[in-house]
């Protein structure tokens, strides 16, 4: 058998200029590699020598801090370099991903005027990766058009702002919070938290679930205005520091209209503020081609999930906690058999997405309209689906119940921990066991679960203490393929890409109506449960921890050790 021939080609002066005359659109370092029969990292050393430039890898790039105040963030991305300092060194380096680009040279030489500087070469996938982990303490300011109006929002007159010209708005106030909202927007954020603190805020998001700071305010004078800053555009009261506060505001981005729900919440040393996003128009065309399929449901799930929702009349219900993706399931379930040939009715707060040819209500209690009251003018609606975006009182969990028992078919979100409670949960409520098992076709209950970035993940050995801890018993871990994501641009650096719903669900059978109707011992209806198929939540995250899909710590994180 003969041997691979290998290429001991090398950057020259001649394929440097063969570069530049036929790369065309590619970008000349991949035109390199490519050219040698190698990847941009196996280029790297060969092309930083007859550059006469220093060889940077990933490692070695993150000992580089930047300095975007010679150079911004901004520029950064857009001219693919960087400008910083190794440690404590004086010199600056000039790292640069395409060393051909006479113009960025040039450019970088006016920029820094007469300034000593070590130019140093890394890959462009290195230098993005590093400069979308700097991008969670530095972020970028970019400017977009900005109109202040105020449309209808819910039936009221709120607040619409939108972000225009950051980097031109002369209060420091002012560009903080809207640069911070445009931002929270790009990174894809469900949430931002301003946590104020002695000496002066905290800025974090919440990215799949789990917070992240992104922003650090060490001015506690800038922290008071920036939270007063959102109770002026909240119509909050500015002068009221002592109680809670909840209101919400438009922002206008790129013509599209994006809701905040704000709450303010007194603390030791001022307010905190959370601000929920709410993109209806982004989510609403993700929803015109959502389905149960695409939530990543399991098939035992799904198939369960479409029996109940197909149902002609009864009580579907979805439990979890705040952000676990229960109005997303129901969405989905609607949108499914919205087929036109049934009224369907949601009463909501706040309405989250559009649905074409559904009949949405917002919930507005200034007004008097609660869910109890809205639920009754729906009956009167002559609707055949309703649903009801969350069961909170009494009084709306009693409607609720007789109209699945009148004939309506009724979707509905509770909070609850798991399926089992959600029966404690109504009888808390004063709902009467018999009404309430009569009227459910099911529960599911469900948690949203971080996966591992499919860019960086590989494989990793479990410690026997974490193994012990998850109660992971042998015969899973010697079939297990265990993965975790390493960090790379695609992920933000966190390891995790996108979220998978997971759920638990208990179908109505004869045995467990009796039970439940008798008021049998919760042991005994697990036992039950269990013996019909049942499949608990923690099974079904440790099936995607073993397949390498998400890590243990997520598991654990998500789901309580049984």
């Amino acid at each position: 058998m003969s041997a691979t021939p290998v290429n001991f080609r090398v950057v020259d002066a001649a394929l440097v200029r063969e570069a530049l005359k036929s790369a065309g659109a590619q970008p000349r370092m991949a035109w390199l590699a490519e050219q040698l029969g190698m990847n941009e990292e196996q280029l790297l050393p060969s092309a930083a020598r007859h550059f006469g430039a220093r060889a940077l890898d990933m490692a070695s790039l993150r000992h580089i801090k930047p300095d975007f105040g010679l150079v911004s963030f901004a520029e950064c991305q857009r001219r693919s370099c960087l400008v910083g300092r190794v440690g404590d060194e004086p010199e600056l380096t000039v790292v640069l991903a395409d060393p051909t680009d006479a113009r960025l040279r040039q450019w970088l030489e006016a920029r820094l005027g007469l300034r000593e500087v070590d130019i140093a070469l890394t890959t462009a996938a290195n230098l993005q990766a590093f400069l979308v982990t700097a991008e969670k303490t530095v972020r970028a300011m970019d400017a977009v058009k900005m109109r202040a109006e105020r449309p209808a929002v819910g039936g009221e007159q709120a607040l619409a702002i939108s972000i225009s010209n950051i980097d031109a708005t002369e209060s420091p106030v002012v560009r903080l919070v809207d640069s911070t909202l445009y931002d929270a927007l790009r990174s894809g954020a469900s949430d931002i938290h301003m946590e104020t603190q002695p000496a002066g805020m905290v800025i974090k998001y919440r990215l799949d679930g789990v917070l992240e700071v992104v922003k650090q305010i060490d001015n506690i004078d800038i922290a008071h205005q920036a939270i007063s800053r959102i109770k002026v555009v909240s119509e909050l009261d500015i002068a009221e520091r002592r109680i809670p506060q909840d209101g919400r505001f438009q922002v206008v981005v790129d013509g599209r209209d994006i809701d905040f729900r704000v709450s303010i919440m007194p603390n030791l040393f001022g307010e905190d503020a959370v601000l929920r996003v709410l993109d209806r128009k982004h989510l609403t065309g993700q929803f015109q081609a959502l389905s149960l399929t695409t939530l990543g449901f399991d098939a035992r799930v799904l198939s369960f999930i479409r029996d109940a929702a197909q149902m002609p009349y009864g009580l579907l219900l979805v439990t979890g906690p705040t952000g676990s993706g229960k109005t997303t399931t129901l969405y989905a379930a609607l949108s499914e058999i919205n087929t036109g040939l049934d009224k369907i009715v949601t009463i909501e707060d706040p309405i989250e997405y559009q649905l074409p040819g559904v009949l949405q209500i917002p919930v507005n209690e200034k007004k008097g309209l609660t869910f109890a009251r809205g639920l009754r003018s729906i009956l009167r609606h002559d609707p055949d689906k309703i649903m009801v975006g969350e069961i909170r009182d009494a009084e709306t969990a009693q409607i609720a119940v007789q109209a699945a028992l009148t004939g309506h078919q009724v979707f509905t979100t509770v909070h609850a921990n798991n399926v089992f409670d959600v029966i404690g949960r109504f009888a808390n409520m004063g709902v009467d066991s018999y009404s309430l098992v009569a009227a459910l076709n099911g529960i599911v209950a469900q948690r949203l679960l971080r996966m591992n970035c499919p860019h960086c993940a590989g494989p990793y050995q479990v410690l026997p203490e974490l193994a012990k801890r998850s109660r992971l018993t042998a015969e899973q871990l010697a079939r297990a393929s265990f993965k975790r994501g390493q960090g790379c641009a695609h992920c933000r650096g966190t390891g995790y890409k996108g979220r998978r719903a997971i759920a638990e669900t208990l179908p109505m059978s004869d045995v467990l109506r009796d039970q439940l109707v008798q008021r049998a011992p919760l042991s005994q209806i697990r036992l039950s449960a269990r013996e019909g198929g049942f499949t608990s939540l923690r099974d079904a995250a440790v099936a995607h921890a073993l397949a390498g899909e998400t890590t243990v710590e997520e598991i654990n994180r998500v789901t309580p050790v049984e």
